[in-house]
């Protein structure tokens, strides 16, 4: 119950979010998702006063009645005009969503599909239903339905949660009776992803994850061709930046196996052991190595020359594991955007380098 009281705050703070920028009906859904997780007074009362906004502004059945028999007389001409606007496939498509029963059927795949089946799936049909191409009735409630299910599938909890429940009719929802037939469909079936279906597609498409910034257009025809050349190119240019990358800290290896076949025999280490086990820093960036026990008996060369290549060799290692721990995180960062994963995306920017860090202070050090 815990976690059901977690997730119904984080679905009010969501829905106080959503009320902030006059999004009633996000905020609404939100509210009856934390009611059934965890029955709360703070959700009931945004509810009411959702609910009291709503009835403030309804117009009374007269004033509806007049537009909505306008809106029946329309000329036939016109309605000839708009079903020229879409395709038998794409109404066919449309009507296929709708008759879905669960996630799976609405993405056309098998309950133990993998994530990169799920999201080939996807993109597939966001390409056939976005309401940018599709204008068919109900193309923006189906692609809302895709847009959800890959979001809820690619979740390792929610989907467990979806194979649990998911299948409860008691969860679907039919308050939108009203209107066009489609408002009947409840794509969210008691999940709802964090994001909207056009977030989801940009992350999709786009290449990275959502902001306010980002604007989306299609001209012409050339809509789809342009987002598969971009996701191809895209794919085929960061697949060749993490091999570059990785061409460095060969060369590093390479050179250290090298070295050591030529190396004589050392006077000091960088690491304690039954060899070198007497501890001692060097004057400038007391910086810590390990000499043997005879040392200050048998070593005549110079000391500041050796305490030189003592804090050499120790910041080449520094700016070794510095470089391996910054290219380890913008692999991650690179893959979380690739992937559209919002989760390794705050993993991989909370990395932390502690190499880097230390080479950043000895460097303060020494100035």
């Amino acid at each position: 119950m815990d976690g059901n009281k977690d997730e119904a705050e984080r679905c009010i703070e969501i829905a106080e979010r959503c009320l902030g920028e006059g999004k009633k009906e996000k905020a609404e859904k939100f509210l009856l998702k934390a009611e059934k997780l965890y029955s709360t007074q703070k959700a009931r009362t945004l509810l009411e006063q959702i609910q009291r906004l709503n009835s403030a502004s309804k117009p009374s059945m007269q004033e509806e009645s007049a537009p909505r028999k306008r809106k029946h007389s329309v000329p036939r001409k016109e309605d000839t005009t708009n079903e020229s606007d879409y395709s038998k496939d794409q109404i066919e498509a449309v009507k296929r969503i709708k008759k879905c029963k669960d996630y799976y059927d609405v993405l056309g795949v098998d309950k133990d599909a993998t994530d990169s089946d799920i999201k080939k799936a996807y993109k597939k049909l966001a390409l056939q239903l976005h309401p940018d191409k599709n204008k068919a009735p109900g193309a923006a409630e189906a692609f809302k339905a895709i847009g959800n299910a890959v979001a809820v599938l690619t979740d390792a909890e929610k989907r467990k949660q979806y194979d649990l429940y998911g299948s409860d009719e008691s969860r679907v929802s039919h308050r939108h009776t009203q209107g066009n037939a489609y408002h009947e469909y409840n794509y969210s079936r008691g999940f709802e992803s964090d994001v909207t279906a056009e977030e989801l597609f940009n992350m999709f498409f786009g290449g990275g994850f959502p902001s306010a910034n980002n604007v989306y257009v299609r001209q012409n025809n050339q809509w789809r061709r342009q987002h598969e050349n971009n996701s191809h190119t895209q794919r085929d240019a960061n697949g060749f930046s993490v091999m570059v990358q990785l061409v460095p800290i060969l060369l590093l290896i390479a050179f250290s196996m090298m070295s050591s076949l030529f190396m004589t025999d050392s006077v000091y280490s960088l690491v304690q052991n039954q060899k070198f086990p007497v501890m001692r820093s060097t004057v400038n960036l007391r910086v810590p190595y390990y000499v043997k026990e005879n040392f200050n008996t048998e070593y005549q060369g110079s000391l500041r020359r050796l305490e030189t290549s003592v804090e050499e060799e120790y910041l080449t290692n520094l700016r070794s594991s510095c470089y391996r721990e910054k290219t380890y995180k913008e692999t991650m960062l690179w893959k979380a955007r690739n992937f559209g994963d919002r989760d390794l995306f705050n993993k991989a920017q909370n990395m932390k380098t502690p190499s880097c860090e230390m080479l950043q202070d000895l460097s303060n050090r020494n100035h």
